[in-house]
């Protein structure tokens, strides 16, 4: 593949290079030629840049709340009802 960018190096030219013609041309004209950049980003590059913010899986807290849970030790009435509370603030 090769690519060619407007600093692509030219053999030798003279002082009158057609570049420099465009050049003056171009600014004399005093208008722009409309040409702008855009950038369209589909749905599931949103979704995945989204998952890039979500903070990392601390391990070793969801190892010690399913052992909890397995032992009946997790669920308390003060974690319960502090729950319904956030759920019932949450609807209402």
């Amino acid at each position: 593949m090769q690519i060619y960018g407007p600093a692509q190096v030219h053999g030798a030219q003279t002082i009158n290079a057609p570049h420099a013609n465009r050049l003056t041309q171009t600014a004399g004209a005093g208008r722009s030629s409309g040409i702008s950049d855009e950038l369209q980003l589909s749905p599931q590059s949103q979704i995945a840049s989204q998952l890039a913010d979500i903070p990392a899986i601390r391990a070793d807290r969801v190892a010690s709340i399913r052992a909890a849970l397995a032992n009946g030790t997790y669920e308390t009435p003060d974690k319960l009802s502090g729950a319904l509370n956030g759920l019932l603030d949450e609807i209402g």
